[in-house]
């Protein structure tokens, strides 16, 4: 995995802790960290997306996030644990693995030059 991938899933984590951010933050505190992860978060999409394809990183960028803030639901504020809902993530995940395996890493047409 190239450091431009690794920048996606750095994002995408990110992306997770401000989502959580936007619902639970109360204070000064909670919502700068929000804000300091969204702004972590679209860094690390917009540099990645500078050397790779902009659709295949915003789509891994949108399913890990997805994935991500579904399971932190689950795991630590009580959402309940519906089957469904979770081989549905499973199947979004598959695709963006999948997405991601049939992308070429290099440099696109209209990128850094």
């Amino acid at each position: 995995m190239n450091r431009d991938w690794i920048k996606v899933l750095i994002a995408a984590v990110f992306e997770v802790l401000w989502v959580i951010g936007l619902k639970h933050a109360d204070g000064l505190l909670e919502w700068s960290g929000t804000v300091l992860a969204i702004i972590v978060s679209f860094y690390g999409l917009i540099d990645a997306g500078r050397n790779l394809p902009v659709g295949t990183v915003y789509a891994v960028f949108v399913g890990l996030g997805t994935a991500g803030t579904t399971a932190a639901d689950i795991l630590f504020f009580g959402e309940p644990f519906v089957l469904e809902k979770v081989l549905l993530i499973a199947l979004l995940l598959i695709g963006v693995i999948g997405l991601k395996l049939v992308t070429d890493d290099k440099a696109v047409e209209g990128g850094k030059s």
